[in-house]
């Protein structure tokens, strides 16, 4: 099994790559915290990977950077696909938030307009509203 063999909820798959984003973004501030690491055991474990799969995973990714994207699109689609993983258990803990906020942190994003920015975006994914129409109200609530 690989993680091109999973779905999400509306039908698109979830990669390697979005995982190892979450590791990546878990990493941001140069370690991995307990909380953190917690977060991301039970993200992989609702793809159906085991703990030690988990673990090699992040381990692999220990001396990776993520690099972020450069267009407004690639940080929009990036965040979206984290939300979608944050939202697959229909919970936001605030440790996902923390992660999301890291997210926006690092491709660049107003402080001031985080919150906002995670909130449309965690909402538009619970109600399923188009990429296209949630793109949208991103770049509304951005600029």
């Amino acid at each position: 099994m690989t993680f091109s063999d999973f779905i999400t909820d509306n039908g698109k798959k979830v990669t390697r790559d979005a995982f190892i984003r979450l590791v990546q973004v878990s990493r941001v501030d140069g370690k991995i915290t307990d909380r953190e690491l917690k977060v991301l055991h039970r993200e992989g474990k609702k793809f159906g990977l085991t703990d030690p799969e988990i673990d090699v995973l992040i381990e692999s990714e220990k001396d990776h950077h993520y690099h972020a994207p450069y267009s407004l699109a690639d940080k929009f689609d990036h965040f979206y696909n984290l939300a979608q993983i944050v939202l697959s258990d229909c919970e936001v803990q605030e440790s996902e938030r923390k992660m999301l906020r890291k997210f926006a942190f690092e491709v660049g994003f107003e402080e001031t307009k985080t919150e906002a920015l995670i909130d449309l975006v965690l909402e538009g994914v619970k109600t399923r509203t188009p990429e296209e129409e949630l793109f949208k109200k991103f770049r509304k609530t951005l600029f």
